[in-house]
């Protein structure tokens, strides 16, 4: 019987074909047989070879930093801290990366270097690259395109006990304790508690003067980022994520993070055009020319620009009560009655309720499972870096499960749990099959016995 060692001094040196190995991981293994085949390392490389200094020490490859990116969304990892130790702790992620036995995974601090080298653009036209590889495969198809535009928020990496005044500078306590002065609770001379500060504060939240807006406070460590109300209704600084969806072969056309406290009808015309540049970069001669979003993105301007692009829309209008036209210009109202007649058509109704499944579905997959809904990074530019090839491994795992039917490596642990489910279903059925027969069996005896004793006890009553 074997005992598991304690410490011991390791060997000096080490045959490299009894190092330990892993067999690799299926889907990892068809993502490299992928991307090989596309090319993506030789393209990576030469797209960001001029922002590579010649001299100096051997730096991380630009294929293996994107290639952690992506992991970071397929095993659903929000920080570079996280996807560093991941990638150090799987054999499996090793083999992907090509790390030899001596080579050690790149650290966090070494990705945060590489993306502050590599501009916004560059992350861009990786998000093209791929939209590129799904037109060669025949899942962006050619002629007109039908989009579908929704937004949501992030969280950004910053606390609102941090933020400051814009005018003065003081921080949250330094302000209450100036209120509470200026109020007579205290005085000048005075230095409240911790406590003494939240329950005044608590009691300016009960009176409804407890206001926090973004003109007047702001982060000192996230300048970028806004004062939002998150989806679960707490108060948090967050940013703006708008997607642009294929509301046919369900890929993401653009996916831009804006400030939080930008309207959506002042986004949606950079997120179509922006979406149309990509599609345009990708090789593919398709155009935009129907849009369908929900009724915050609903106004005018939004209209008449879509109209005059080109673009027609399907937007349901808000509930303004009545409206009035003789002060308008006619290619206002135009476009606003040629929008409400698309909407209360049929095919209005159809794409309101595809949009709001395949868009919602995108941001389930990349803010949800893809580890995106908070990010960890600071500054509007490197949210935008990060979320942009968070979009392009979501449309590599939907290319990976058209083509091979599995589409995240957790995909195989859900077939594996349906195929036992199915089996112990089958099993079940089969089993109570078995028990009908059996109880069929038994009553049929027993029918058989009380017919035969009841034509004895008949027919010893037709003796007598």
């Amino acid at each position: 019987m074997g005992r598991r060692p304690g410490e011991r001094q390791q060997e000096l040196w080490i045959a490299t074909s009894r190092v330990a190995s892993a067999p690799g991981h299926i889907f990892y293994d068809k993502l490299n047989g992928f991307l090989d085949e596309a090319g993506f390392d030789a393209f990576v490389e030469e797209l960001c070879e001029p922002f590579y200094k010649q001299a100096g020490r051997r730096s991380i490859p630009p294929g293996r930093y994107f290639c952690m990116l992506l992991i970071g969304y397929f095993e659903g990892i929000d920080s570079q801290r996280g996807i560093a130790w991941r990638c150090s702790d799987s054999l499996s992620l090793r083999r992907f990366l090509f790390l030899a036995t001596d080579e050690d995974v790149p650290d966090h601090s070494s990705l945060t270097r590489v993306r502050n080298r590599l501009p916004l653009e560059v992350h861009e036209k990786v998000f093209e690259f791929v939209l590129e590889v799904a037109r060669k495969k025949k899942l962006l198809k050619d002629g007109n395109l039908c989009v579908g535009v929704d937004a949501t928020t992030l969280e950004a990496n910053a606390a609102m006990k941090t933020i400051v005044r814009r005018d003065t500078g003081e921080s949250w306590p330094e302000y209450v304790r100036r209120l509470m002065i200026e109020e007579g609770v205290i005085d000048e001379d005075d230095d409240p508690t911790d406590e003494e500060l939240r329950r005044f504060d608590k009691d300016r939240s009960k009176w409804g003067k407890k206001k926090v807006s973004n003109e007047e406070w702001a982060s000192p460590t996230d300048p970028d980022s806004r004062i939002l109300k998150m989806k679960d209704g707490r108060t948090h600084l967050a940013y703006k994520g708008e997607h642009t969806v294929d509301l046919d072969s369900e890929l993401i056309l653009a996916a831009d993070v804006h400030h939080g406290t930008d309207s959506d009808t002042a986004t949606i015309i950079e997120s179509i055009a922006t979406a149309q540049r990509h599609v345009a970069a990708a090789g593919s001669e398709a155009a935009i020319n129907e849009v369908a979003a929900d009724k915050g993105y609903h106004s005018n301007t939004v209209l008449v620009d879509c109209q005059e692009a080109g673009v027609r829309t399907y937007i349901p209008e808000r509930e303004t009560g009545k409206r009035t036209w003789h002060d308008k210009p006619l290619e206002v109202e135009r476009a606003f009655r040629n929008n409400r007649r698309r909407v209360k058509r049929s095919k209005g109704r159809w794409l309101q309720r595809l949009r709001s499944e395949l868009v919602e579905r995108t941001f389930a997959h990349v803010c949800e499972t893809g580890g995106a809904r908070r990010t960890w990074l600071r500054g509007l530019e490197n949210v935008r870096k990060r979320y942009t090839i968070q979009a392009a491994a979501r449309n590599l795992g939907l290319m990976m499960r058209r083509l091979f039917g599995i589409g995240t490596p957790r995909s195989l642990q859900g077939a594996a749990a349906a195929f036992c489910t199915l089996i112990w279903g089958l099993r079940r059925l089969l089993w109570r099959l078995e028990t009908f027969r059996a109880a069929f069996r038994r009553q049929t005896a027993s029918n058989a016995s009380f017919t035969a004793t009841y034509f004895r006890a008949t027919e010893k009553l037709a003796a007598v």
